[in-house]
């Protein structure tokens, strides 16, 4: 009874804490003097001259000039510069949890972090947080205010740490997990990376071969008066599109592009068919399915450790998962977790989870150690992830050169074949 209390107040809180605003921030340029009278400047954000003032005395600096240099930054919102990404998010996330593991005061730590990054945005996001902890929120409640950088499963875990009282630990956990999290989807961009580029090189040498050379031959062998191969006339009538109506292909990829891209993001009936049919791509497929299963072991140990109970510790693991197929499987084992049945066995019936996976997890199950076995397994398939890549990164060059090498050369024997033609018949 208290347990779900205790959830109950936890979702009344985010709810409240999503429906309030961010204060509106704005960047000021200050000078002052230091303790020795030597005079500094420098720029920093707050909502008013008076906040800036305030910080620059607490650190010693007497204020002589306060000056507002931009337009009002709403929380994250606004502001020049790069925006914030997963990997500022997780540097982030290892400074702040060895500033108090060293000892340093939470509010402090926001300070010094946001000083010595370079990014404006990161500034901002942080100043806006420490500014909401100072006003008496609490930290996991400061989080929530920014959701595009602070997903469920970071606040969450937050305050589980907050409420048990352990905040020091569990940054560190969540440090730790966002870390590797960040270092497996690199590795999944890098592996999906080298197929995109062996197609995008081979259309655009391709391209530039049919619309630039091509053309030269053609007038060359407009003069021979006799009757071309087949396969020069084809390559021919080819470059003669391509020379026509290049414009048409290159804005028929461009718009492609786009349409895709917005379709993407607005039907998730589509991104769900692309993720499965990702999944059954040669090479790439086999990469997916291991780094699904290694984020969704992760992110289970860690919440699962973290004193998340096992159903809503499922919820985080499945949309963590990265894959829609492994989602709505994740899904159905909670749903028969709920039911009572064994989250060994709920894998098994989904019938997509190796049998290794499973039977360690029952092994955990039964000695009462399941997250560490989930570690493990996270350990285990991070690592052939890891293995796939690199060797798809060597198997990779020699298909470059044999992609380009068929059709550089293909290109070239369509050129020369009415010369050694006209060669044999001289």
């Amino acid at each position: 009874m208290a347990v779900q209390t205790i959830k109950k107040d936890r979702r009344t809180t985010s709810k409240r804490s999503k429906a309030a605003k961010a204060p509106k921030l704005f960047n000021f340029k200050w000078e002052g003097a230091d303790k020795k009278g030597q005079k500094i400047k420098g720029e920093m954000s707050a909502q008013t001259p008076a906040m800036i003032k305030a910080q620059l005395r607490k650190q010693g600096i007497s204020p002589l000039k306060v000056n507002k240099i931009s337009e009002p930054l709403f929380g994250l919102g606004g502001g020049k510069g790069k925006p914030v990404v997963a990997a500022d998010v997780s540097m982030f996330s290892r400074q702040i949890a060895t500033m108090m593991k060293a000892g340093v005061p939470l509010v402090q730590s926001f300070d010094i972090i946001a000083t010595g990054n370079e990014k404006r945005s990161v500034q901002d996001l942080l100043l806006s947080v420490k500014a909401d902890i100072e006003s008496g929120q609490t930290m996991a409640d400061s989080l929530r205010k920014h959701p595009k950088e602070f997903d469920d499963l970071f606040c969450d875990l937050v305050d589980a740490g907050e409420q048990s009282g352990s905040l020091e630990g569990m940054l560190d956990r969540i440090a730790s997990y966002k870390e590797k999290t960040e270092a497996l989807k690199s590795k999944i961009k890098k592996a999906m990376n080298y197929p995109i580029a062996v197609v995008v090189i081979a259309v655009v040498v391709t391209s530039i071969l049919l619309v630039k050379v091509v053309p030269q031959f053609r007038d060359i062998f407009q003069g021979f008066g006799a009757d071309l191969p087949a396969f020069t006339l084809f390559v021919v009538g080819i470059s003669d599109f391509m020379v026509a109506y290049w414009w048409m292909f290159l804005f028929g990829i461009v718009g492609f592009g786009i349409v895709y891209k917005k379709m993407l993001a607005s039907s998730k009936n589509l991104r769900d068919k692309q993720d499965k049919m990702l999944l059954k791509a040669p090479v790439i497929g086999e990469i997916l399915h291991k780094s699904a299963i290694a984020r969704f072991t992760r992110t289970l140990s860690t919440t699962f450790a973290a004193g998340v109970p096992l159903v809503d510790a499922l919820d985080s693991a499945a949309g963590a998962s990265g894959n829609a197929l492994y989602r709505d499987a994740i899904i159905k084992v909670k749903n028969d977790v709920t039911t009572g049945m064994q989250m060994n066995m709920a894998m098994q019936s989904t019938g997509i989870f190796p049998n290794m996976v499973v039977q360690m997890i029952a092994i955990g199950e039964e000695s009462g150690s399941i997250e560490t076995m989930l570690s493990k397994v996270a350990d285990i398939y991070e690592q052939q992830v890891d293995d796939a890549v690199d060797g798809l990164s060597s198997l990779i060059e020699p298909i470059i050169m044999s992609i380009l090498g068929v059709l550089i050369g293909g290109l070239i024997i369509a050129m020369y074949l009415p010369i050694f033609q006209m060669g044999q018949v001289v």
